[in-house]
């Protein structure tokens, strides 16, 4: 039997973590295996960040396009938008970012990288096709997919699209039905809808992205109603079927007609670890119940020696969690740090337009925390920066700590509220007061200069 080819580490998957942790221990004198069974890069790069957004900026200029009048701009001929030239755009930006990464991870002197499906023989051994490698140190980041739930009745038997598909689509669809209203549903319906597509989104709960505050949910609802995309909220019993139009979806909720006819539907309703086919079981790697790998606050598995990082281990789902899992690991093992999950601050964002930037805790999770809040809002129509670029929707909260003054979480729904909720974000990093921040001079005109004024008028401690 063939001796195993040795490594100091082994990666298996190429997502956000992966290269530049092994270029760190590359960096450091070890041999690295990189190892990837489809394209270098993960998600965000393929199917997930990168092509996403490109697309909503597509979607931005075409709706700008549609509202030139409004600005005193006018514009000749017949709008219109040529999604193979969409397609192209995004397709171009994917494929330099992947190359990118690839060529990145190639270039380091100790890496090798090995394209196959990586199966682990024991917790040391991995078997790549025909060879097997193995190392001291084994880290996954093999990612998630969109999950397709078997409790969708009929769905198996009609044509669906998760984000992969539509990504992949070069034509609009006339009728897009999108189930679940969440983070990856709305940034799709809100960017099919400016391209002209009719679009309904099916949501089984009550509310839109119902981890956020009711106030912001309801707000995401009235700008995407606003451009014509229809909310079915309360679908308590989702069914699909195909029909002579293309696909019915059937919704169940306490009003309106009782199915939704679409050309095609879009499952976005969540994620599912990339876990199930990589032999955890013989190298004695723990997951829950979800299929996530069970890892400690340093982002160790169960078994020594084996790290898992990005969003197969359940501690985060977003690309820049991703990274900051390889930060962490990397400090522990290379720069004698003791650095901890725990101790990062959530924050994210949902890219729709407006964009929603989210930090720390919503009112309502602070108050069942069991603080006394102080919350300090605003509307976007009372920010001139938005006034003046016709785009006022939206709006800002913060919530803070009534007997520490510190800032326990903030949403900026609105013109920049991805960037400026960094300031926020900051203070609470350097667990400064709120004070601090209300006393800072800002730049005008920005949306970010408002954030002292509304921290300078917080209402009453309850």
């Amino acid at each position: 039997m063939t001796a195993p080819e040795r490594f100091d580490a082994i990666l298996i998957g190429t997502g956000q973590a992966a290269p530049a942790l092994a270029n760190r221990l590359s960096a450091a004198g070890m041999a690295v295996a990189v190892i990837e069974r489809g394209d270098v890069g993960g998600t965000c790069v393929n199917v997930g960040c990168t092509p996403t957004k490109a697309m909503v900026a597509s979607a931005y200029a075409a709706r700008m396009a549609a509202r030139a009048a409004e600005y005193g701009v006018v514009l000749e001929g017949k709008l219109g938008v040529d999604m193979e030239k969409v397609h192209a755009r995004t397709q171009g930006i994917v494929l330099k970012s992947r190359n990118g990464v690839t060529r990145w991870i190639e270039s380091m002197a100790r890496a090798q990288l090995i394209r196959g499906h990586a199966r682990f023989e024991d917790a040391r051994t991995v078997r790549v096709g025909d060879r097997l490698l193995t190392a001291d140190k084994i880290f996954l980041n093999v990612g998630g997919r969109a999950l397709v739930p078997d409790a969708i009745r009929g769905l198996s038997t009609v044509p669906h699209l998760t984000n992969v598909e539509a990504l992949a689509l070069d034509i609009v669809p006339r009728h897009l039905v999108v189930i679940g209203g969440s983070y990856v549903g709305l940034e799709f319906a809100q960017v099919f809808r400016r391209f002209g597509a009719q679009v309904t989104v099916v949501e089984r709960g009550e509310r839109l992205i119902s981890r956020e505050d009711v106030e912001v949910s309801a707000q995401v609802r009235e700008i995407l109603e606003a451009e014509g995309i229809h909310i079915r909220t309360d679908a308590n019993c989702i069914t699909v079927a195909a029909h002579a139009e293309g696909v019915e979806v059937g919704v169940d909720c306490e009003s309106g007609e009782p199915a939704v006819v679409g050309s095609h539907v879009l499952v976005a309703v969540g994620r599912r670890p990339n876990t199930d086919d990589l032999g955890l079981d013989k190298a004695g790697v723990k997951t829950d119940a979800h299929g996530y790998v069970v890892v400690d606050d340093t982002l160790r598995t169960s078994v020594d020696g084996i790290w898992a990082l990005g969003d197969c281990n359940g501690r985060g789902a977003f690309t820049h969690t991703a990274y900051n899992d390889f930060e962490i690991v990397a400090a522990n093992l290379l720069d004698g740090e003791h650095r901890l999950v725990t101790e990062r601050i959530p924050v994210y964002g949902l890219f729709t337009d407006p964009p929603l930037g989210r930090v720390g805790m919503t009112e309502a999770q602070a108050r069942q925390a069991g603080h006394r809040v102080r919350v300090g809002k605003r509307p976007m129509t009372r920010v001139m920066r938005t006034v003046e670029r016709g785009e006022s929707q939206g709006s800002m909260r913060v919530v803070v700590d009534a007997d520490t003054d510190r800032i326990l979480g903030a949403a900026i729904l609105g013109v920049g509220g991805d960037e400026a909720v960094h300031s926020i974000l900051s203070i609470m990093a350097a667990d400064a007061p709120s004070a601090l921040l209300a006393r800072t001079m800002a730049i005008h005109p920005t949306v970010a200069e408002l954030i002292p004024t509304i921290l300078g008028e917080l209402g009453s401690a309850s």
